[in-house]
């Protein structure tokens, strides 16, 4: 006999009780109230808030890195399956502006001293210039392939680009190249930490971070990443002095030591990381993910343990969180019928 049978069964035993007062009225008040409290539980207050999604346009495919131009408040968009960069306006909430003739821009970057937007493409290995004030096309560097991530030192002084099978391009602000890092594998995500003067770059194919030294543009150090694979994107958490470490094999976050390469901790993220920021100000880390999901981690706990994990759309694996704005751009792609678009979202303080 099943189970579920002997509980029939021996409900069936039981004398049936008849409570007096109490109608089916007030069952089903007691019913309706527990109703809305599993409802209102549903509703849960996220520590990011949808604000509003402005539309890319005819946008398809694989959309890459951002970058921003904080004065005029234009977000810069690798449209990088469109061969394009999206020019958005923050303030207003449309697209200004498409950079077009591109091939497969993956980085970009914008210098305000200099009023220059630096755009990294894949496809030709070039770094093309565009004057900031009406996206002028203004100077151009071929770098020979696959021209990936930038980022600009605090000075303003250095703009680097990891490109080909394993190179750290270092230009001036006026696009000359001014030196050249050789690596062992093609690099991904970086970053420049001025106050050791060290860029920390990733190099997924190799298993491994490796540290060089900004000013003599040698390599000083290399840490294995041991059993954990495909390290994209990377944050620094000045504060804790550790290099946050985005991997999608298996999806965990790992937490090193920025002075000694030390795994600090790991917790579990969200599946194909591409981009990882810190929020200073609320003491948190947030991570987009291209299988659908943003999460947003507690820098306070030692084990940097998740807090939220906010539903969005598969494909949507970069971001831009703009601390002046207190903002969260995601690149949304089209997906599901759902066009693309620059989901803004807004953190809520605790």
């Amino acid at each position: 006999m099943s189970r579920s049978s002997k509980l029939s069964d021996r409900r069936q035993d039981r004398p049936t009780h008849h409570w007096p007062g109490l109608s089916w009225t007030a069952c089903l008040v007691v019913l309706n109230s527990l109703g809305a409290h599993a409802v209102a539980e549903e509703k849960v207050a996220f520590p990011l808030q949808l604000e509003v999604k402005i539309p890319l346009g005819d946008v398809r495919g694989r959309i890459d890195h951002m970058a921003l131009d904080l004065k005029r408040q234009r977000l810069f968009v690798a449209e990088l399956e469109n061969d394009s960069i999206g020019v958005v306006d923050l303030a207003s909430h449309h697209v200004v502006r498409t950079l077009s003739g591109l091939r497969k821009p993956q980085g970009v970057a914008y210098l305000a001293a200099s009023d220059v937007v630096y755009v990294a493409n894949a496809g030709d290995g070039s770094v093309r210039l565009f004057r900031g004030n009406d996206y002028a096309p203004i100077g151009r560097v071929d770098l020979g392939e696959d021209a990936d991530n930038i980022r600009i030192n605090a000075a303003g002084t250095r703009v680097m680009v990891g490109h080909g099978g394993g190179s750290l391009a270092v230009l001036d602000p006026s696009g000359r190249l001014v030196g050249n890092v050789p690596l062992k594998v093609h690099p991904e995500g970086f970053q420049i930490d001025d106050k050791s003067g060290h860029v920390l770059i990733n190099l997924p194919n190799d298993h491994s971070m490796v540290a060089v030294d900004d000013a003599s543009l040698k390599q000083v150090a290399r840490w294995s990443t041991g059993d954990l694979a495909a390290n994209f994107p990377m944050a620094l958490d000045q504060e804790r002095r550790n290099v946050l470490v985005a991997f999608r094999r298996p999806p965990r976050l790992g937490i090193f030591s920025m002075e000694d390469g030390s795994i600090v901790a790991t917790t579990p993220i969200c599946g194909d990381a591409d981009d990882v920021f810190i929020d200073q100000k609320r003491q948190r880390a947030y991570v987009s993910c291209g299988e659908g999901s943003l999460d947003v981690l507690d820098l306070r706990s030692a084990s940097y343990r998740r807090i939220a994990r906010i539903p969005t759309i598969a494909g949507a694996r970069t971001s831009l969180f703009v601390p002046a704005l207190d903002l969260l751009c995601l690149a949304a792609p089209t997906h599901a019928g759902q066009p693309s678009a620059v989901w803004v979202f807004r953190p809520v303080s605790e």
